[in-house]
Order: structure tokens, then C-alpha cells, then sequence
């Protein structure tokens, strides 16, 4: 049997976990389901605002930590690499949190200047 992931949009999570039913963030149902031992990732849409699609997704799951706490990590690979950052528990996992990860990881897409690309001032 395939287990589907729960995906986040537009600020709901929907999905096989959630017998798809919409769960919206921040809500009393979304904090129950990412405390719920069986639920252990979803992934979350990368919105492009400026051109109006969805560029990615990033997945957050569930960890356990070696002295016995569980805590949240959104990865990304881009390009060869695979990119982590650090949720924090399920507590903590809000909207606003997701977005500022989310911002963190396509910022991180944007390929860096090269020296010859920069426009210098002239010296007088």
C-alpha cells in the first residue's frame, strides 16, 4: 500500500492522513495532528508570489531526538544539495514559522552574483 503525504497550500492540510479532510493551520485540529504519533511528515508548497505558481515544495518531518523528544525539520534539495533547517517541536509549528522557513529556502534558490556581474560605480 502507498502512503501518500499530506501537503500544505493555501494554508490547509489535506491528504491521505487526514482522511482527506482540509485542516487549517493554527487551528486546535492542526496541533492535535502533528502530536498524533502516526503522523510523521507533510510537505509544504513553495509559492512564487511574483509569478504566481508553486516552485516546490519542502518537506517537514518528524524527529526524534537520542534523549527522547520529537522536534519538526523542513528539508529541500537544490540543486545537489539537500537543505536543513530546524522547526522546532510541535508546538512552535505555526504558519508564520512555516512561511519564514519557507522564505529562508527559496531565497537559498536564487543563484549567487558573480564578481563580473556586479556594476560598479565609475571613480572619479
Amino acid at each position: 500500500m502507498t502512503r501518500k503525504t499530506a501537503t500544505i497550500s493555501s494554508g490547509d492540510l489535506y491528504g491521505a492522513q487526514t482522511q482527506w479532510q482540509s485542516i487549517r493551520l493554527d487551528s486546535p485540529q492542526w496541533f492535535a495532528w502533528l502530536a498524533a504519533p502516526e503522523n510523521c511528515c507533510f510537505a509544504y508548497a513553495l509559492l512564487n508570489r511574483a509569478q504566481g505558481y508553486i516552485d516546490g515544495f519542502m518537506t517537514v518531518r518528524k524527529e526524534r531526538r537520542q534523549r527522547g523528544g520529537v522536534y519538526w525539520t523542513a528539508y529541500r534539495r537544490q540543486g545537489r544539495r539537500v537543505r536543513k533547517i530546524y522547526l522546532g517541536p510541535s508546538a512552535t509549528l505555526t504558519e508564520a514559522r512555516l512561511m519564514a522557513v519557507a522564505a529562508r529556502l527559496q531565497a537559498r534558490d536564487d543563484p549567487p552574483e558573480k564578481p563580473g556581474d556586479v556594476t560598479e560605480p565609475p571613480t572619479a
